[in-house]
């Protein structure tokens, strides 16, 4: 039997309750795409929920390997260090799960295209 694969969108936080809005769209859009993917949203500070109550949600789930993608555009000390920190106490302790720290999404050469794109108003604003 294939373990359940879960994902989550790891991002900072603010105390803004709009900025999260982005980032909730992106796991909305996952969710129509993808409708047996569970996905869920977590944020390092300031924003609820924060990453291990998120993997608690999935554990309840039934979820047995967790993707965490940090939605940074750029890779500085809360990706490079926080992060996997957390990810490292995540393992401990929840040794009965797996979980793939994946690189940044502003890395992806997929998505450098794509903010390229845009910036060049050669794509369409309406997707």
């Amino acid at each position: 039997m294939t373990e359940k694969t879960g994902v989550i969108l790891f991002a900072h936080g603010s105390r803004d309750p709009l900025w999260r809005l982005p980032i909730d769209a992106v796991a909305q859009r996952m969710r129509v795409q993808q409708p047996g993917l569970p996905v869920a949203v977590a944020f390092l500070e300031l924003t609820e929920p924060d990453l291990p109550s998120t993997v608690e949600a999935l554990m309840k789930q039934d979820v047995a390997r967790v993707r965490i993608v940090p939605m940074f555009l750029g890779v500085g000390r809360h990706a490079r260090e926080d992060l996997p920190e957390l990810v490292l106490g995540l393992t401990q302790a929840y040794p009965q799960m797996s979980f793939e720290l994946m690189p940044a999404i502003g890395e992806h050469p997929a998505m450098t295209a794509l903010m390229a794109d845009i910036a060049a108003g050669s794509i369409q604003t309406d997707i």
